[in-house]
């Protein structure tokens, strides 16, 4: 009990350091940053090593002779010279080879998932006048009209600016829901913590007031 009083103690402590950036920037917010950066930092690296390197790399190398796997290696390894201001330039070619092969493979999926997917549910659903059915119609109208603003070989006016306009006001509602439910996020976060602090400030008056 006591033990976990004192890392509640320890959480409540770092909570209140990142608070403290609401009055101004302070030594306190500070460290309690870099210490969130190196926890994190040192968290995720050691995650790697032990569930992508030494199963996908170290073990194919080592025990199915996999020698295909020494390049990638290498180009990992590679990565490691930004930290010497004399071989720095050899990193380069890693990060290029890193950034070619990840922008092909994000950007066909992009265009798969974000694009091809919607376009498809888009035009699948049959439109009636049940709810579904009008629900689909004000979808399709709120897709061409937000396409329809980001054409611009002919000038928006009469009938195609009057859909232009339409197309806008549909971004902005798009951008005020994704606006909103990131809000609603921070927010869940920021009472989940005033909840915790309330609990261990009543934790202690318990432990203290007999």
């Amino acid at each position: 009990m006591t033990g976990q009083l004192l890392l509640n103690g320890v959480a409540a402590f770092l909570t209140l350091c990142i608070f403290s950036f609401l009055y101004k920037d302070n030594p306190f917010y500070k460290f309690a940053e870099r210490l969130v950066a190196g926890i994190a930092t040192g968290y995720w690296t050691m995650l790697l090593f032990h569930t992508n390197f030494v199963p996908v790399v170290w073990n194919r190398l080592a025990h199915e002779e996999r020698y295909e796997y020494i390049i990638p290696t290498l180009l990992g390894l590679m990565m490691w010279t930004r930290f010497s201001k004399k071989w720095s330039w050899v990193s380069r070619y890693s990060i290029a080879f890193y950034i070619g092969i990840s922008s092909g493979i994000t950007i066909t999926l992009a265009l798969y998932a974000s694009l091809f997917r919607q376009l498809e549910a888009t035009i699948k659903q049959p439109i009636d006048f049940s709810a579904a059915g009008i629900s689909t119609l004000l979808v399709i109208i709120g897709v061409l009209s937000a396409l329809v603003y980001f054409f611009f070989s002919a000038a928006h006016k009469g009938t195609l600016g009057v859909v232009s306009r339409l197309g806008i006001y549909i971004i902005m509602i798009g951008f005020g829901a994704g606006f909103g439910l990131t809000v609603m996020g921070r927010v869940a976060l920021l009472v989940q913590r005033i909840i915790f602090l309330k609990d261990y400030v009543n934790s202690l008056g318990r432990l203290f007031g007999g």
